[in-house]
């Protein structure tokens, strides 16, 4: 968004910002803006296919056809933008990229059952041989520095770690939520 367009036309003090519905608005030039997108992305793909004719893909990303386009399609976007701001008051998201749920499911949405999967970690250990200071309640703590520090490279590569936890003498169980919406006790380190 140029700040050309906020200073031409009075900002957020204009009535295409303000409460009150907004009537009479003349689309003439918001049409125009987009069928020259429309032309502009059609004779992309037109040039893609040319361009891929030619060169490798790597080659295609730089070839200066595809660039000047790209730059083209990127400015009129930026004018598409800036006339829906001035003339309507949207701050418009035309841009993004998003896939449907289908494809690829909703990013923020909670993960079905079929999506996740429990994995398990065990260790059968006994004393050390001999006299020593260390016990066994010492492995406990030891387990669960190591599933701690499991858990966040799981987290830096990108997955997500609901909960985790360690135990001794059983296996680790993650409990559901009650009816009363109150989460039963946890295993450590979840």
């Amino acid at each position: 968004m140029s700040e050309h367009a906020h200073d031409e036309h009075g900002g957020h003090d204009d009535p295409a910002h303000g409460p009150e519905p907004l009537v009479g608005v003349d689309a003439a030039d918001l049409h125009a803006v987009v069928a020259a997108l429309a032309a502009t992305l059609h004779g992309y793909v037109d040039v893609a296919v040319g361009v891929r004719a030619e060169f490798g893909s790597t080659e295609a990303d730089e070839d200066p056809r595809i660039l000047a386009l790209e730059s083209e399609v990127g400015a009129l976007n930026a004018q598409l933008y800036d006339l829906l701001h001035e003339r309507l008051g949207l701050h418009a998201d035309l841009t993004g990229m998003s896939w449907g749920e289908e494809e690829h499911g909703d990013a923020d949405a909670p993960r079905s059952d079929a999506e996740i999967d429990t994995f398990h970690l065990g260790f059968v250990v006994g004393p050390p041989p001999g006299t020593s200071d260390l016990s066994l309640e010492s492995v406990l703590d030891l387990v669960e520095q190591g599933g701690a520090d499991l858990a966040q490279r799981l987290v830096d590569i990108g997955f997500e770690v609901g909960e985790w936890g360690a135990s001794r003498g059983a296996a680790v169980t993650f409990l559901e939520v009650d009816d009363e919406g109150e989460d039963d006790d946890r295993a450590e380190g979840s």
